[in-house]
């Protein structure tokens, strides 16, 4: 009996008035500014980390240093479509897929790698 009361009262408050409308989007509202604030944080870095990587794999040409995202250090001997052919000592060559090409290698990797 107590139940019923209950959902009476609340399907009586519901009723349809501007209050209740107001209220539910005021109730969405914090679910509004987490995606918002997500977005920002988290999900338009990752884009433009994305398209930073895409552009830097199109540029890509013989004789650039670069770094594995496996931590490999290689100099760009041959290019393919989809391959990229480093050398990675004076007779060692490998073959990497395009997507693997991490970052190049700066001035200040070379005055690391000379010091040790």
């Amino acid at each position: 009996m107590v139940m019923q009361s209950v959902a009476w009262a609340q399907g009586a408050a519901a009723g349809g008035n501007a209050s209740s409308t107001y209220s539910t989007i005021l109730s969405l509202l914090p679910f509004a500014l987490i995606f918002v604030v997500f977005y920002f944080l988290v999900i338009r870095p990752q884009q433009t980390r994305a398209k930073q990587q895409k552009e830097l794999r199109e540029a890509l040409k013989k004789g650039d240093k670069v770094v594995t995202a496996s931590g490999i250090w290689g100099t760009v001997t041959n290019l393919g479509k989809e391959t990229v052919t480093l050398q990675i000592a004076d007779t060692a060559k490998i073959r990497i897929q395009r997507d693997q090409i991490a970052r190049l290698r700066g001035g200040e990797d070379e005055e690391k790698e000379k010091d040790s």
